[in-house]
């Protein structure tokens, strides 16, 4: 008898591509582990960083410049340049603001599907909760940082991504993926909401997009499950397919850290379920 298959452990008879989009101060490397999991589950994959990021960890870490002063316009031309040289419109999943940029793909038609993972906060989003500021003060706390990358340190990301993971994983994490991140991003979501013309905004109303999937982590200080919440109401006026799930007992690093392979399996139940 054969043994029992898993809710992801399943194969599709067509590679659909499958395109990653990382979040702040994470390397693109940091979906390794997912990239297997989506490649035996019969999709094509890849995780292409953000414009300027060095294709290593390390590379990222010794040339901050060229990270800096890259905002949300210029991340998601990067990567509608890397849709059109695909063979079909691809799934994203994005994580933090790389689930806003999947967001703003998915709105402009330019992606079968999206997932985005405890999203940054979209232009229309109102609450700001104090753990999002405390988690976001690095840059904040010094304008300039708006034309800089930004590094955090091992207790900062603690407090913004691994708080729920023992000490000593969370340290492992923050030297395995973590790289400098340009503050443009965050200055711009920041004041989204006092710019008719904000990067920041997604087409929330388009009533022909494809499928979309907000995760929501409830134990997230960088990204609160209100904000993912505030988010899903965005979508309000739109009849295409908009889903919340919500892990009760996650933080923001629940792509990278140890239960990472609940949240993506997770993911391909849910592409499954839309025939994706």
């Amino acid at each position: 008898m054969r043994p029992a298959r898993s809710a992801y452990d399943w194969r599709r008879s067509v590679a659909t591509p499958v395109l990653f989009i990382h979040g702040l101060w994470l390397h693109a490397s940091s979906w390794e582990p997912w990239n297997r999991l989506f490649t035996e589950a019969g999709y094509e994959t890849q995780a292409p960083g953000w414009p300027g990021d060095g294709d290593t960890v390390e590379a990222s870490r010794a040339n901050p410049a060229a990270i800096g002063d890259h905002g949300i316009d210029d991340v998601v031309e990067h990567y509608a340049a890397i849709i059109e040289q695909l063979p079909e419109a691809p799934i994203l999943i994005g994580h933090s603001f790389g689930g806003m940029i999947a967001q703003k793909l998915l709105g402009q038609d330019r992606a079968r599907a999206a997932i985005a993972i405890d999203a940054a906060q979209i232009k229309g989003v109102l609450p700001v909760p104090l753990s999002a500021l405390k988690a976001t003060l690095p840059v904040f706390r010094n304008p300039a940082n708006l034309h800089r990358a930004v590094s955090l340190t091992a207790e900062q990301f603690r407090f913004a991504f691994a708080n729920t993971v023992s000490e000593e994983e969370s340290q492992q994490l923050f030297d395995q993926w973590t790289i400098p991140a340009p503050g443009k991003p965050l200055f711009e979501a920041a004041t989204a909401n006092f710019n008719p013309h904000s990067p920041a905004k997604v087409d929330t109303g388009n009533q022909t997009r494809g499928p979309l999937l907000l995760i929501a982590s409830g134990k997230d200080h960088t990204v609160p499950e209100s904000v993912t919440r505030a988010t899903l109401k965005q979508y309000r006026h739109s009849e295409a397919v908009t889903d919340i799930i919500t892990f009760a007992d996650k933080a923001h690093s629940l792509t990278i850290d140890s239960g990472w392979r609940e949240v993506a399996g997770t993911c391909l139940t849910w592409l499954k379920e839309q025939n994706l």
